[in-house]
């Protein structure tokens, strides 16, 4: 109880009014300095003794529910405050089943599992070997892992040492752990289970101690092989019979038989408007075998080793004339090229290489000319005859050089209609040959009260001669237009009587391509009028001072 320290003190007190403590000096408020003796300490009216100060210092007080003591207070600190950065590590393996292979049934793959205290998330990551081509790293994301189908999460508590941890039906054995794992689990009271050691892979303790095995090395020189045989092909030349499948036939195809490392290779013919896709290669180069050891073949594995197989395929096997079955094709070899008979004449004298005839189909058409239908009379000889060789008819070709030379150059005949009418004696036209081209057009001149009216009788065209063809067309040329000829165009009849001075100074200076009986009877026609005419000009335009 306090009150029995302070009660000497109380009786001794004469003043019982609160002092003033402060005291203003310059203006500022400033506390006073207390001086020891009674009366001037507001608390204390009288000096203790020494007594009764030793009393005070060190007499202990009593509480009312027993003696004061002191606690300690520590400093709060949170969970994840307290467990940042700390986790468990545990050293573990899972086993991979491996299917379809022969030679391995599981993977033996390690993995390492962290426990985060902080949250209780879990993390299982598989260290990375190089060149392992196995996707390896982080198998399964920091998170919390489930436990059971009630929403129960893996706690620390559940991981030891020889367990179990079935993660999303991947069952992860673990065997090891860390130092501080093991002290951590020790300071909780578990008990941590003996470790354990990884079981051996087999692919690697095989990788590492390869089965002995022995191989009697061959007598034969490949090098010398190569160094010889190389880029020597033997050809053959045949058929392959698939008259056993839906719309079966004949195929021509061609064998290889490449010498330096005995492969075959069979590439089909191709012919043009078959139908089929060109597919370069029939089978591609291997080496074929002859004699195969085990029985049961096909097995599981389609491919063949050479453990397999007894015999290939050799040059002695290849028999002109003879059917033979490569890769279960049936094959008739008919005829074979000049390096290969050479060879077989040289290695193997006994083997006759002899072509044969094969049979041709009776069905299969020859080669047959192509034949051109008549003329129908629509268009040009050319232009109807494109129709014929092409789908998508494309324009005739035309001689340019020609057509830049002549351009402009005109040959003008005046002619008369051969007919039986009366009516078509009076009648007359003057008929224009186009040197650039070779093309004719025909003007009918007007007759006065003759009741024909006179204009364009035939527009430029190419006038084909009466004994031509379709195949091969003759068309009439300079050296058809005599004084006096008769040239049909298109079933009329039209007899020249004139002819330009400008046809007679073309014809002379081309006299090598022109008859001369031709040039003679244009002088004598041209000569007698020739002086009582204009002089004819360069262009051959002075048709209309002559004919008219």
């Amino acid at each position: 109880d306090y009150s029995n320290l302070f009660l000497p003190l109380c009786l001794q007190k004469s003043a019982f009014h609160r002092p003033q403590t402060l005291s203003y000096r310059n203006g500022y408020a400033l506390p006073r300095r207390p001086t020891v003796g009674i009366g001037n300490d507001p608390l204390l009216s009288e000096q203790l003794t020494q007594q009764e100060i030793s009393e005070l210092a060190f007499e202990t007080p009593d509480l009312t529910y027993g003696p004061f003591g002191k606690r300690v207070h520590e400093d709060f600190l949170p969970a994840h405050v307290a467990l940042d950065k700390k986790a468990l590590r545990y050293y573990g393996y899972f086993m991979e089943a491996i299917l379809y292979s022969p030679e391995e049934e599981y993977r033996v793959r390690p993995v390492v599992i962290y426990y985060y205290l902080e949250d209780d998330s879990i993390c299982i990551i598989e260290p990375t070997v190089e060149n392992s081509g196995i996707p390896q790293g982080k198998r399964i994301k920091r998170h919390q892992l489930p436990k059971n189908e009630r929403g129960e999460h893996y706690h620390w508590k559940d991981l030891n040492l020889g367990m179990d941890l079935d993660v999303y039906g991947v069952k992860y054995r673990i065997t090891q752990c860390d130092t501080f794992t093991k002290e951590f689990m020790e300071s909780e009271g578990m008990i941590v289970n003996d470790p354990e050691l990884m079981p051996a892979d087999p692919y690697i303790m095989r990788r590492e101690n390869p089965p002995p095995c022995h191989t009697t090395p061959s007598t034969f020189d490949n090098l010398h092989k190569f160094l010889k045989m190389d880029r020597k092909v033997l050809r053959f030349f045949a058929l392959w019979d698939d008259a056993d499948s839906l719309y079966g036939e004949s195929r021509p195809v061609t064998i290889h038989y490449y010498l330096v490392d005995d492969t075959v290779e069979i590439a089909e013919v191709h012919q043009p408007n078959s139908g089929r896709d060109p597919f370069p290669i029939l089978m591609r180069r291997q080496r074929l075998p002859k004699k195969i050891k085990s029985e049961n073949f096909p097995s599981a594995v389609m491919e063949v080793s050479k453990e397999e197989v007894d015999e290939y395929y050799s040059p002695k096997d290849f028999q002109v004339g003879q059917r033979m079955k490569l890769l279960g094709r049936n094959f008739l070899l008919y005829d074979c090229d000049g390096f290969t008979k050479e060879y077989y004449q040289k290695n193997h004298p006994e083997m006759e290489m002899k072509s044969i005839e094969i049979p041709k189909k009776a069905d299969i058409p020859q080669d047959r000319k192509k034949t051109i239908p008549p003329y129908n009379g629509f268009g040009s000889l050319e232009d109807s005859l494109q129709n014929c060789l092409r789908l998508i008819p494309e324009p005739p070709k035309v001689n340019v050089v020609k057509m830049l030379e002549n351009n402009h150059k005109v040959l003008r005949y005046s002619a008369r209609l051969d007919s039986q009418n009366p009516e078509d004696e009076d009648r007359r036209f003057i008929l224009s040959y186009f040197l650039s081209n070779d093309m004719i057009s025909i003007f009918e001149k007007t007759t006065r009260n003759s009741g024909i009216i006179g204009g364009k009788f035939l527009e430029k065209s190419r006038v084909p001669k009466p004994d031509s063809t379709v195949d091969k067309p003759a068309y009439y040329s300079p050296a058809d237009f005599a004084i006096g000829a008769t040239v049909e165009v298109f079933g009329h009849r039209f007899v020249l009587t004139d002819a330009d001075h400008y046809v007679l100074r073309y014809l002379e200076s081309n006299w090598s391509d022109i008859p001369s009986k031709m040039l003679d009877s244009l002088r004598q026609k041209l000569g007698v009028e020739i002086e009582t005419t204009q002089p004819p000009d360069q262009d051959g335009k002075d048709y209309a001072s002559h004919l008219n």
